[in-house]
């Protein structure tokens, strides 16, 4: 495989295993999938970048002629699949080959969630975690932000500072592919954030002070970004989860955007202004989370209509 396709690669195992909370298994699995569908292609003349939907149903006939299970097929779909939608997402193509093709009988699953009581536990957690003050304080901003906007946890940790500077009730956030969205602040996550800018802007003052560069982030880092990795976010998450009582394996980044779009649709929001505030670029992306829906219904019903309750 070329140089690029080693890059496309490891990025996304990265993201995967930063924004999703991918075990070390899966992550290997499909990079031994994905190793095989690249080394595919290059035998084909073709790459990631320049493969067409043809070429992803030509791969599974060739898997197929292998003799490869119907679950390890399902599998390499799944990741061919993902790989494209992360690089559709990060700006690399503007399309998703696999996305339109019918997989051999694995069924799509819902995405993890948590509960209100579940979410409220997890603030609670993250008040009360932190060595110092001020990173009790920053734990408490990233936990509201993140669960009042949606934001994916790149978009999270690269915020800049401006765009939290005052007290904005809505702020921008740049998401993938540079694409520019504005998404509304809570109270409780207004509140948050105002506590934190105070302390943030404290230290940025002494650390010019001692003749070192501000950051121009709204959360720091040590590192060559300037910001928060998503790592150290990631890290972070599994320790309010285990403050807070709960299963570490099922609280990620994801799990919390997946609770954000949950919670407005049991709500009463709209699919549209949904996808709108997750900056989904198609709105079936979207879709998956009116399984919410159905279980609101089937409540109304048992609760509400005059048989069921006779019943």
């Amino acid at each position: 495989m070329s140089a690029e396709q080693d890059r496309w690669i490891s990025t996304f195992l990265e993201a995967q295993a930063a924004e999703l909370g991918a075990a070390r298994n899966t992550r290997l699995a499909y990079g031994r999938d994905l190793v095989d569908f690249g080394g595919w292609l290059g035998r084909a003349g073709k790459s990631f970048a320049l493969a067409e939907r043809g070429d992803v149903e030509q791969y599974l006939i060739y898997c197929e002629a292998q003799g490869l299970s119907k679950a390890t097929r399902a599998r390499r779909l799944s990741a061919i699949r993902q790989l494209y939608r992360f690089a559709f997402e990060e700006g690399w193509r503007k399309d998703n080959p696999g996305m339109r093709i019918k997989g051999p009988g694995r069924s799509a699953k819902l995405p993890k969630t948590l509960d209100l009581p579940q979410i409220e536990a997890l603030i609670a957690a993250a008040r009360e975690s932190g060595r110092s003050p001020a990173d009790t304080t920053r734990n408490r901003c990233l936990i509201e932000l993140i669960y009042a906007t949606g934001m994916r946890v790149s978009e999270l940790v690269e915020l800049p500072a401006t765009a939290a500077r005052g007290a904005p009730a809505m702020i921008l956030v740049r998401g993938k592919g540079g694409k520019e969205r504005m998404v509304p602040l809570s109270s409780p996550a207004r509140a948050a954030l105002a506590d934190w800018l105070v302390l943030r802007d404290a230290a940025d003052e002494a650390a010019q002070a001692a003749g070192k560069k501000p950051s121009r982030f709204l959360f720091p880092g040590r590192g060559a970004a300037g910001h928060m990795t998503r790592q150290q976010f990631f890290v972070l998450l599994k320790s309010f989860a285990l403050h807070a009582g709960l299963d570490p394996a099922q609280v990620t980044p994801h799990t919390l955007r997946h609770a954000f779009a949950t919670h407005l649709l049991a709500g009463g929001a709209d699919l549209r202004v949904i996808q709108t505030l997750l900056g989904h670029a198609d709105l079936s992306s979207t879709e998956i989370y009116t399984h919410v829906l159905d279980e609101h219904l089937k409540a109304l019903v048992l609760n509400h209509h005059p048989l069921a309750r006779k019943a």
